[in-house]
């Protein structure tokens, strides 16, 4: 086994950041969307549509980031391969694809090139997470034959 790099726990205190942080942000987007909506002038027919969207992808972003601190656990352990990281990866994927439909619903609603991008870059993660989760399923496959062997 390779022994923690210093890079392992500074990528785990940035994961522990974006975590908290994003769960602060999510607390904190629907009392200080009000005052943004104010300054801008936006109509009050798209606020709360609006509002619902942010919050529920904030919320998924935030449920991504919980599944990368749970496999950044196994890391640390020295045993990354594991099923619960193939579970997690799963779920990445699922709320990654949640992501993109969100944007999707919003692309009907107000089309932007940033929203459009948005969605490819969520489709392309939840593929990501996909082919990561396979690859990780066959290592714990061929790890626990190694270890039933010896």
């Amino acid at each position: 086994m390779e022994k923690n790099h210093w890079r392992h726990y500074l990528t785990k205190v940035l994961v522990d950041i974006m975590f908290y942080g994003g769960i602060a942000a999510c607390i904190i987007l629907p009392f200080l969307l009000p005052q943004i909506w104010g300054f801008l002038n936006v109509s009050e027919s798209i606020r709360a549509t609006y509002t619902i969207i942010v919050l529920s992808a904030g919320v998924c972003s935030v449920y991504i980031v919980y599944q990368l601190k749970l496999m950044f656990k196994t890391l640390l352990c020295g045993n990354p391969f594991v099923d619960q990281n193939v579970s997690s990866l799963r779920k990445c994927a699922v709320a990654s694809a949640l992501i993109a439909i969100i944007f999707i619903i919003r692309l009907f609603l107000w089309f932007t090139i940033g929203v459009a991008i948005m969605v490819t870059i969520f489709c392309l993660l939840s593929l990501f997470s996909l082919t990561l989760k396979d690859l990780f399923k066959q290592a714990v496959i061929y790890k626990e034959e190694t270890d039933w062997t010896v």
